[in-house]
C-alpha cells in the first residue's frame, strides 16, 4: 500500500512538474513598453511623412520653412508652412499667404493678409496689403502674380529639417528612410506574428500534456483498489 501511495504521489509531482514546466515564459512588462513606444514612433514617422510629403505632393503644394520671428505666436521661426497654390481672386482678409518678394525670384515672405486693395480701373488687378502677425508696419502692396499660395497647414519644428534635407539630398534620403520604416513595419509585423503563433503552439502543448498525465493518473487510480484487494487476500 505504501508503495501504491508513493507511485501516486509521483505521478502527481511529475504532472505539476511537466505543466509547469510547459508555461510559456512570460515577457516584463519592460518588452511591451518597449513595443509600444517602437508602433509609437513609426505611427508618428508616417504620420509626418503623410503631412510633409505625401499631401504636399498630391495637391501640388510647396512646404516653406519660416525663418524668423514676423509671424510668432502662430507660426514661429521653425515652422514648416505648407502653401496650396490658389486663385487670387479666393483669397480674403485674414488669410496667410506666400509671395515672392520680387517676380520670379526665390525669395519668399509669409504674411496675413489684412487689407485689399481694388482696382482703380476696369481690367485692373487687385492687390493684398499684408503684415507679420508680430510686426507693427504693413508690408508694400503686392500683386497677385508674386502670389505663391494661401498656407493650408503648418507643422512646428520640422522647417529646420526641411532645410537640411532640401534640394537633391531630399531625392535620396526620402526614399532611403520611407524603405527602412516599411521594411522596420513588416519585420514587427512579422514578430507579432511568430511570437503569438509559437504561445499558441505552447498552450496547445501544455493542455495536451496535462490532459495525457490526467488520463494516465486516473488510470493508475482505478488500478489502485485491483491492487490492494489482492494484496489483502494475499
Amino acid at each position: 500500500m505504501t508503495s501504491i501511495a508513493n507511485r501516486l504521489l509521483t505521478t502527481s509531482r511529475g504532472a505539476t512538474s511537466s505543466a509547469a514546466t510547459a508555461v510559456p515564459r512570460k515577457k516584463g512588462p519592460l518588452h511591451y513598453i518597449g513595443v509600444g513606444l517602437s508602433f509609437g514612433l513609426l505611427a508618428l514617422v508616417l504620420l509626418v511623412a503623410v503631412l510633409v510629403i505625401a499631401l504636399p505632393m498630391l495637391t501640388k503644394s510647396t512646404p516653406y520653412t519660416v525663418l524668423t520671428s514676423s509671424m510668432t505666436p502662430s507660426y514661429p521661426a521653425g515652422t514648416l508652412v505648407i502653401v496650396k497654390p490658389t486663385d487670387p481672386q479666393q483669397i480674403r482678409i485674414g488669410d496667410v499667404i506666400t509671395y515672392q518678394i520680387a517676380s520670379n525670384q526665390p525669395a519668399v515672405i509669409t504674411h496675413r493678409v489684412i487689407q485689399i486693395i481694388e482696382p482703380n480701373t476696369p481690367g485692373g488687378t487687385e492687390s493684398f496689403i499684408t503684415k507679420g502677425d508680430a510686426n507693427s508696419l504693413a508690408d508694400q502692396p503686392v500683386k497677385p502674380v508674386q502670389v505663391r499660395g494661401v498656407v493650408w497647414y503648418a507643422v512646428p519644428y520640422l522647417g529646420w529639417v526641411n532645410n537640411v534635407i532640401n534640394g537633391d539630398a531630399r531625392n535620396v534620403i526620402i526614399p532611403i528612410v520611407a524603405g527602412a520604416l516599411f521594411l522596420y513595419a513588416g519585420f514587427m509585423g512579422a514578430s507579432t506574428v511568430v511570437d503569438r503563433r509559437r504561445k499558441a503552439r505552447a498552450a496547445e502543448a501544455a493542455a495536451a500534456l496535462e490532459n495525457h498525465e490526467q488520463n494516465g493518473e486516473r488510470g493508475e487510480m482505478d488500478d489502485a483498489p485491483t491492487e490492494l484487494l489482492v494484496a489483502g487476500r494475499r
